[in-house]
């Protein structure tokens, strides 16, 4: 999303990249593992891949400070998507030779070009590692433009250079940015995914070398319509239990069902290879409409998902930045603001009502886990029962509860006297209240509850739920909906809590499973 900052020289920025990645301690609120930069600010997830055995995630980066300003990509590299290694910056923002206008690294995505087919890379080259980025240029505070340009790396994303014939896709807006490429196998293209953020439109083209762009259609005007429409991202999405079938997935992020607020949403549909088009079949995407909300937290946006994943791969896997823009630049974080979301396997299940997005965190997460705890089949009524007394908050728990007689039923989480954040089902709704979560001060706009419609499954809802310091993840029913938040608890351990109110519930297949941590602080 646009913002406002004061211009730096490339020599300047350039004098604070090992600076700007340079190991910290973790702070009191740094995520264990979730990805976040050693240090400064971060927001949406940019040209994510895998290459050479290392998926990368590249990344809205500031090289000088703790809030928003100055865009850049950093880049982190994973053998497994969990433990990561901090690079320098990758593209760093730089100052025309006016001295005056400068150009920020805005989102984009990266390919692989197999053979170096754009001559973008040198001569020899095997394979071309290219970014498509929207530039957003900008002479002091005044916006000038927004437009697509290309970066390549013939080094496995270590050093890149910039096309000098940028830009590459012009509409002359100030309002037309982060492209989305893949490649189309059925035709033998590229194929760009881009927003007219304002118009509530997404802009589709093709190309054959990653340089000359051809517009092919546009989509929009469907959905949320609140907030202006950012991060584009089609896929074909397999169909749980029916081998070989899929369908194609828009997902845009924009307004959340709390008007105040950004999140995501998504659209189902067939894509020809020029025409996105929605599926009749399925729900129409009227806002707040249960069949088209990517994530019922204020916690999760921009989410793009992994191109040229490994042979045997099941995909695809997306991530999403875990913060709001209502309140981004304000969170009590130091040295850092901002992480990711652990990596999420997507698919779509076939209901009633038509195909339903379904998200669930990579298996591999279970890798992680240094012991795990079951217990008991319990019976609550009308109190709560202590789980786990004075948990380090870097935890997963798995619950399954059987509201029974129950009005309210649920856990509370981090809790310390009155202090704790509740997840609960009431009135045929999950909702995550953070309210008395911590340190909500910061922002009249961050104590909040979230809810979602959630269907029991023969009379039991299953949580799965990722606790990270500052961060939490609900899986609920599957992935069937999901809610992400962030809490700022005042101590770094508390007690797991299952409550019932106004009569009894069962709470069954019950574990606590401490995490270890893996990101590099």
């Amino acid at each position: 999303m646009r913002q406002s900052f004061l211009p730096i020289t490339l020599l300047a920025l350039m004098s604070h990249f090992a600076n700007g990645q340079a190991a910290q301690k973790p702070d009191f609120y740094r995520p264990q593992y979730h990805f976040s930069p050693a240090k400064n600010w971060t927001n949406d997830p940019n040209g994510l891949l895998y290459h050479n055995g290392e998926y990368h995630i590249f990344y809205q980066y500031n090289p000088f400070a703790n809030v928003w300003g100055h865009m850049s990509w950093g880049h982190a590299v994973s053998k497994d998507l969990l433990r990561w290694e901090h690079l320098p910056v990758a593209i760093p923002e730089f100052t025309h030779p006016d001295g005056k206008t400068m150009t920020s690294i805005f989102s984009g995505s990266a390919v692989i070009d197999k053979d170096n087919t754009s001559g973008l890379c040198p001569a020899g080259t095997k394979d071309c590692m290219v970014a498509i980025y929207t530039g957003n240029v900008t002479q002091g505070d005044k916006q000038l433009a927004q437009y697509q340009n290309v970066a390549s790396s013939s080094d496995n994303g270590r050093t890149w250079k910039q096309y000098d014939k940028n830009p590459v896709l012009d509409l002359n807006s100030k309002e037309f940015r982060d492209p989305n490429v893949f490649w189309y196998a059925p035709q033998k293209k590229w194929v760009m995914s881009a927003v007219k953020a304002t118009e509530h439109r997404v802009a589709f083209f093709e190309s054959k070398d990653l340089k000359n762009w051809t517009l092919l259609s546009h989509f929009g005007q469907q959905g949320d319509t609140t907030k202006v429409w950012e991060c584009p991202a089609l896929m074909p999405v397999p169909i749980q239990n029916e081998p070989g079938k899929t369908k194609w997935v828009l997902f845009i992020s924009a307004g959340h069902p709390q008007k105040d607020y950004v999140g995501m949403q998504y659209f189902v549909g067939d894509f020809d290879g020029k025409n996105f088009k929605l599926d009749p079949a399925n729900p129409r995407p009227i806002a707040p409409a249960v069949s088209n909300v990517v994530d019922w937290g204020k916690d999760y946006y921009a989410a793009i998902q992994f191109n040229d994943l490994p042979a045997g791969q099941t995909g695809p896997l997306m991530v999403g930045w875990l913060n709001n823009w209502a309140y981004g630049n304000e969170l009590p974080t130091t040295p850092f603001k901002g992480a990711m979301s652990l990596p999420r396997q997507i698919s779509l299940k076939r209901t009633a009502a038509g195909l339903q997005l379904m998200q669930q965190p990579i298996a591999t997460v279970a890798g992680l886990r240094t012991v795990n705890t079951t217990k008991p089949s319990m019976k609550v009524s009308s109190n709560s029962i202590v789980v786990e007394k004075a948990i380090d908050n870097t935890y997963e728990l798995t619950v399954d509860i059987k509201p029974g007689t129950a009005k309210t039923v649920g856990v509370k989480l981090a809790k310390n006297g009155d202090e704790e954040t509740v997840i609960q089902y009431v009135n045929g709704k999950l909702q995550f209240d953070r309210r008395k979560s911590g340190d909500t001060s910061f922002s009249k706009k961050f104590a909040s509850v979230e809810e979602t419609p959630l269907a029991l499954q023969n009379g039991v809802i299953k949580l799965r739920i990722f606790v990270d310091k500052s961060v939490v993840e609900v899986f609920a029913n599957e992935g069937e909906r999901v809610i992400t938040d962030l809490i700022f608890p005042t101590q770094p351990a508390g007690s797991i809590e299952f409550f019932a109110e106004g009569g009894s519930a069962e709470f069954s297949n019950v574990r606590v499973s401490p995490i270890k941590a893996v990101v590099p602080q």
